[in-house]
């Protein structure tokens, strides 16, 4: 079973007292956007194995959103930071680059 930590009140919850909330870092599309865009913001996704950004909410604790990078094949958590962020914490992207040496953040746009 999968354990994150919530950035927020620091309680160790397991999936079954979080939400998945999908893609993190995904810019969002409102009023005026092309239909372009808002198609690709709602049903383009990556799909990755290996390393993968997600959203989540601690919905039995405290409701807040938070973001948890974690390997897709492994479940290995490689940390979790708040969903205001715009970038995972320097300290997360050391720990990915450990395990996998060609990895590089890309920022999602």
């Amino acid at each position: 079973m999968l354990t994150l930590q919530c950035p927020y009140c620091g309680v160790w919850a397991e999936e079954t007292e979080l939400h998945a909330e999908g893609e993190a870092h995904l810019k969002r599309f409102g009023p005026g956007s092309s239909d372009d865009e808002f198609e690709g913001y709602l049903f383009m996704r990556e799909n990755p194995k290996g390393v993968h950004f997600e959203r989540w909410r601690h919905s039995n604790g405290c409701g807040k959103f938070f973001h948890a990078a974690r390997c897709t094949m492994t479940l290995q958590v490689f940390g979790t930071y708040s969903a205001q962020t715009l970038e995972p914490p320097q300290d997360i992207k050391d720990k990915i680059s450990a395990v996998q040496p060609n990895w590089s953040w890309r920022e999602f746009s």
